[in-house]
């Protein structure tokens, strides 16, 4: 229920049901200002909100220890403007990527910085029991529990994000049907999100400052999307969106466990096991190729584990493709731009803390 200024601004409406949308906003305000601080009047202007209406809820993130002054400003007329900072100690999330032999968990405050780390061996075909003990443990180990939001956890799909239920995550069909959400909410005592771990990547790639449509290829020990379209993280009406990796580009071809053949995954994953990067950033290509020319999309952001072993072989390889695409295509603008993701092997963990923080801020479902 936002409403937009003549400016095409997003403000906000003052409602007392729709205070926590206000606040969003208050609050993404007061983290865009960083430490200089931003006055009660400017949050007024900014938001579209009356003074009292800022005055109140001001008032209650001050009190829950959300905000704190941070000096003051000279006025051009009457007493200096009191200057509201976000404090991002307040509260923190922890994002843990489930990879199918890894699990990185982080812990990021509200500004999304990370302040701890763990990484631990894991087999997500171990079991549940076993699967949630390490989460269960690892999550511990990285504390803060009470100023904690709670958890965001990102894997492989396919799932349903609603739910947190999981679905044949492929590779591991044993997990159809788990209710991975409501199953670690209950051990940690904390509200918990799930979701694919390219979908929590591209999350977090967008609030971190991506903007327009863009698509991140997270290659590892698979191969998914993360789509972007218009600012917003596009799952799909079944969060089946992004499902990259076993699209069939070659008839016949190599057997996926996904149970297709010629799968970009499949074909990726068996370059790279012969050592053969060039190829591997070739298959990429195409199947990014096969993307763009679907949805029409501004950028092509790389990552995951398999990438940044070889950053600059990928890169080249997939822009190469692209390249050879526009020139075909006599495409006035050029090829898609490519370029490695932000953040590196991190990138998916902090993009499952976004999955909690983002939606305080207003900036996502989550």
């Amino acid at each position: 229920m936002n409403r937009t200024n003549g400016g095409g601004r997003t403000t906000g409406v003052n409602l007392p049901d729709l205070r926590n949308h206000n606040a969003a906003l208050v609050l993404d305000l007061l983290r865009s200002a960083g430490r200089d601080g931003i006055s009660r009047l400017e949050l007024a202007d900014r938001t579209g909100l009356t003074p009292q209406a800022v005055s109140k809820i001001t008032a209650r993130l001050r009190e829950e220890g959300f905000a704190a002054e941070a000096g003051q400003r000279a006025s051009t007329g009457g007493k200096p403007r009191t200057l509201l900072r976000l404090v991002p100690e307040a509260g923190h999330a922890v994002g843990v990527h489930l990879d199918r032999d890894e699990l990185r968990a982080v812990l990021a405050d509200l500004d999304g910085s990370v302040v701890a780390e763990r990484r631990a061996p894991l087999d997500l075909g171990a079991g549940a029991e076993s699967v949630l003990e390490v989460v269960v443990r690892e999550v511990g180990e990285l504390g803060h529990a009470g100023s904690l939001l709670g958890v965001g956890v990102a894997l492989p799909g396919p799932l349903d994000h609603i739910h947190g239920v999981l679905h044949r995550v492929t590779g591991f069909p044993e997990w159809d049907g788990f209710p991975l959400r409501d199953a670690l909410a209950d051990r940690l005592g904390v509200p918990v999100v799930v979701d694919k771990d390219t979908n929590a990547a591209a999350l977090g790639l967008a609030v971190g400052g991506e903007h327009g449509s863009f698509a991140y290829l997270h290659l590892a020990t698979g191969l998914g999307a993360g789509l972007v379209i218009g600012g917003t993280v596009h799952r799909g009406a079944r969060t089946g969106a992004g499902e990259f990796g076993h699209q069939v580009i070659q008839m016949d071809g190599l057997h996926c466990w996904c149970g297709n053949r010629g799968c970009v995954e499949a074909l990726c994953l068996a370059a790279m096991g012969k050592g053969d990067v060039s190829e591997a950033a070739r298959v990429l290509g195409e199947g990014a190729s096969n993307l763009v020319g679907l949805l029409d999309i501004d950028l092509v952001l790389l990552g995951g584990r398999t990438v940044m072993a070889a950053p600059g072989p990928f890169v080249r390889g997939v822009t190469s493709v692209l390249a050879d695409r526009a020139r075909r295509e006599g495409s006035p603008e050029g090829a898609v731009p490519v370029r490695l993701a932000p953040g590196g092997d991190r990138t998916v963990a902090d993009g499952a803390a976004q999955l909690l923080l983002a939606p305080v801020f207003g900036r996502g479902d989550g």
